[in-house]
């Protein structure tokens, strides 16, 4: 397929990956020279507050600002009416304040993708950026009287923000950036035995089944917990990672949780992790979903 032709020919090119790699470490150690302030930036930024990902609905702003600056000038074309003109003026405006969040945004979960997701990630945002240079040069036009010439960066803008935005919806559905990594699996709705509590010691972290499921169990000051073992942000395996209290600490790009309940502590992940009700049962840790 032509899709899959595209995205083989970006994923063979070694200047996205040089790129990357100089890029990538700017953006992280930005955040930790910061401190817990960058730490609670970087949360805003990811959407652990929202519950989801923050730049998806974000980058709804400058393509629907800018569609509808495409219609406006279009129907100004045709009718000679001027005012749909300065409507797309405004539109244009719009969209150009939306990229500026959409990108800020963008770039922070970026700093978190590896392999080919980091490579199609870098064309994206570099054709967002191209895009928003087009838009900025249209305003100035427009602005400037030359409206034709303003026009026609427009309709170059539009072209190339729809195929970043391709290459954004490619990022989700085919490299799964930005998805419940751990919402997939069938989570057991009766008690399940797991492990014997005797072997579950204070402080420990053990990946066990639960009718084909893979679940993190923690014994965390006496009290057994259970998340799910697939981390919400990329499929990492928790219990690989570092428990610090009743803190887990996810190996691959070290989103952090709650044991308790599964709760987002800090990003990149957005979605908290599925968490199990647990029992001991004739010396059993047994576990069922909570949302039976």
């Amino acid at each position: 397929m032509a899709s899959e032709a595209l995205i083989k020919a970006v994923n063979e090119q070694e200047m996205l990956d040089q790129l990357s790699d100089k890029i990538q470490p700017l953006v992280l150690d930005a955040f930790k020279a910061a401190g817990p302030t960058g730490q609670e930036v970087k949360n805003m930024l990811h959407g652990t507050w929202l519950g989801h990902p923050l730049h998806p609905a974000l980058t709804d702003v400058p393509l629907g600002a800018w569609t509808a600056a495409f219609a406006l000038d279009a129907m100004e074309s045709i009718s000679g009416r001027k005012e749909l003109g300065a409507g797309a003026d405004v539109a244009i405006a719009v969209g150009l304040v939306g990229a500026a969040g959409a990108a800020v945004t963008g770039l922070t979960d970026w700093a978190d993708t590896y392999g080919r997701a980091r490579k199609v990630g870098l064309l994206h945002g570099m054709l967002n950026a191209g895009a928003t240079v087009l838009y900025t040069t249209s305003l100035v036009l427009r602005r400037k009287k030359k409206r034709g010439a303003g026009l026609g960066f427009a309709m170059l803008g539009y072209v190339v923000s729809s195929a970043a935005a391709y290459l954004g919806g490619h990022l989700v559905f085919g490299e799964q950036i930005g998805v419940n990594h751990a919402a997939a699996q069938e989570m057991p709705k009766e008690f399940v035995p797991v492990m014997a509590d005797a072997e579950l010691k204070e402080g420990e972290m053990k990946r066990v089944d639960a009718a084909g499921v893979p679940v993190l169990v923690v014994r965390c000051e006496g009290e057994v917990c259970a998340l799910a073992h697939t981390c919400s942000h990329q499929g990492g395996p928790l219990s690989e990672g570092k428990l610090e209290g009743d803190i887990v600490q996810c190996p691959w790009h070290f989103s952090r949780f709650n044991v308790r309940d599964g709760s987002v502590v800090d990003g990149p992940a957005t979605f908290p992790q599925p968490s199990f009700e647990v029992r001991v049962r004739e010396g059993q840790i047994e576990v069922r979903s909570i949302d039976r």
